[in-house]
């Protein structure tokens, strides 16, 4: 295993790049970071939409969420692959096309674990700073958001993770990520698919256990800083009923 590792590492790494299309490693982290960052904001709107009072804005928010949660990734990809082309008339790129799928799928759940953040809040929050005049959507944009994001960090990661495993599923659209990269090699060499696919497995599962360990440990910064905390630390959101005196 330590031959093929050595003979094929820039393939599984970097794909052909320079001298070809970027691919291996480096493109299922490209994939996973952009299809996270380009979610993310549809992500608080659906959760935002989930949580609202407005009846015409929750039920079609609860509707698109339940419905990607409820498909399979890889008919996500297929939809996309084939749908794209139709509505652009021209051809669209595997990866353009995991990109767009893997914003829709992962805006769903980014949704549920933002939404699962504000109503983790106390009530107290948002009862604080209506009386200290704020509107609803200044309760909910600089008291109540900041607040769900930064208790959901952990869980944000783990999402991530999630993502990077998900990226796999471009390999049926030919997309050159780590696994279709692994394939090349198990193609050249024809006589070691066992020997490859450890390496494959040996690779996603470092990658995941570090940025797992990554939440873990986030994860126990916060509750720390959530029980040791007693005043208003800088690095902390500022809650609104610190800010309210009791009434004597």
């Amino acid at each position: 295993m330590l031959t093929i590792l050595r003979d094929n590492w820039t393939l599984l790494l970097i794909g052909q790049y320079p001298n070809g299309p970027l691919g291996g490693l480096a493109i299922t982290l490209l994939l996973s970071v952009l299809g996270l960052a380009l979610a993310f904001p549809l992500g608080v709107l659906l959760a935002l939409a989930r949580v609202s009072p407005i009846r015409w804005l929750r039920a079609p928010a609860t509707a698109v969420v339940y419905l990607v949660r409820g498909v399979p990734l890889i008919m996500f990809i297929f939809w996309v692959y084939f749908f794209l082309p139709a509505l652009t008339g021209r051809t669209v790129s595997g990866v353009t096309t995991m990109v767009v799928t893997l914003v829709i799928y992962q805006a769903a759940y980014l949704a549920e674990v933002i939404r699962a953040g504000i109503e983790g809040l106390s009530h107290g929050q948002t009862e604080a700073s209506r009386a200290l005049g704020l509107s609803y959507m200044q309760t909910t944009f600089k008291v109540v958001l900041p607040q769900a994001l930064y208790n959901m960090v952990p869980a944000m990661v783990s999402q991530f993770v999630s993502t990077i495993k998900e990226t796999s599923l471009g390999y049926v659209i030919s997309v050159n990520e780590l696994t279709f990269a692994a394939n090349q090699v198990n193609n050249t060499l024809l006589t070691k698919p066992f020997q490859v696919f450890i390496i494959l497995a040996g690779i996603y599962f470092l990658l995941c256990f570090s940025l797992t360990q990554l939440a873990r440990h986030l994860e126990r910064r916060i509750a720390a800083k959530r029980a040791g905390s007693q005043g208003v630390s800088p690095r902390t959101p500022v809650t609104v009923t610190a800010l309210v005196q009791p009434v004597e």
